[in-house]
């Protein structure tokens, strides 16, 4: 069996007496869709940046490539990429001041092209004159998840990245993912709160409550377990209950 491109065994992180992530181990193969889903709360966000070494765990460890993020943290970032509809970018540079800026950190020698090729994707190619301090949460995420596919990764780490957008354009957001995902076998791990977006993007699910997991597998075969006929349901319940009974359970 090939290894997996993302590995996680045991992987625990604690802030003082609050435990973030709780022991939490599973594995991602090349060009799967992974939803990481969960209340917020859950550790998802924590997860994300456990794998991108962006904090320390406590116990276990996190692998991308088969390499330990925290001791090779710099081979690791230069093949994945990250975008969140929450973090900002500089706001007193254009948005193509801000897109050259990160092309020439992922060593881009001509991003010219690369920048507004993926600017018309995301349907910013207007906007990119514009200092970003003026741009809507949408255009900003639009902007960010332009600079998420610069670097052509084989990993992509999305928090969110359709939150602040109107339907169409997360539809765009959508294909352009499963596009990716079909032309160049590009591994994804995405949380959102949107469980009708999941159902029709991800191949897998893996719901988290209080920083451990509590369910996976195909999102059909987690409604399956759970007796509901939506995602959307198993989400409500692990949110309220901070477990899902399988039903297989229930009836023993």
């Amino acid at each position: 069996m090939a290894q997996p491109v993302i590995e996680v065994t045991g992987l625990t992180k604690r802030f003082g007496a609050t435990t973030a992530v709780d022991d939490l181990s599973f594995a991602v193969p090349r060009g799967e869709i992974l939803g990481l889903l969960g209340p917020n709360g859950a550790g998802k966000t924590t997860t994300l940046q456990l794998l991108l070494g962006l904090t320390t765990p406590t116990a276990g460890q996190a692998r991308v490539f088969g390499l330990d993020v925290q001791r090779r943290r710099y081979d690791v970032l230069q093949r994945v990429n990250f975008s969140s509809a929450y973090i900002s970018l500089p706001t007193n540079l254009t948005g193509w001041e801000n897109l050259h800026v990160f092309a020439r950190l992922y060593g881009l020698r001509r991003p010219r092209p690369r920048v507004l090729a993926l600017a018309e994707t995301f349907g910013i190619a207007d906007l990119l004159d514009r200092v970003t301090g003026a741009l809507s949460s949408g255009q900003l995420t639009r902007l960010n998840l332009c600079k998420a596919f610069l670097n052509d990764p084989e990993v992509l780490f999305l928090d969110e990245p359709t939150a602040s957008l109107d339907p169409d354009i997360a539809d765009v957001v959508r294909e352009t993912l499963r596009a990716q995902q079909r032309q160049r076998g590009v591994t994804i791990v995405y949380t959102s709160h949107n469980m009708r977006e999941v159902e029709r993007l991800c191949d897998r699910v893996l719901f988290l409550s209080r920083g451990r997991e509590v369910a996976s597998g195909t999102p059909r075969d987690v409604m399956e377990r759970a007796r509901q006929q939506t995602l959307e349901d198993v989400f409500i319940r692990i949110a309220r209950d901070g477990r899902l009974t399988d039903s297989r359970e229930a009836e023993g």
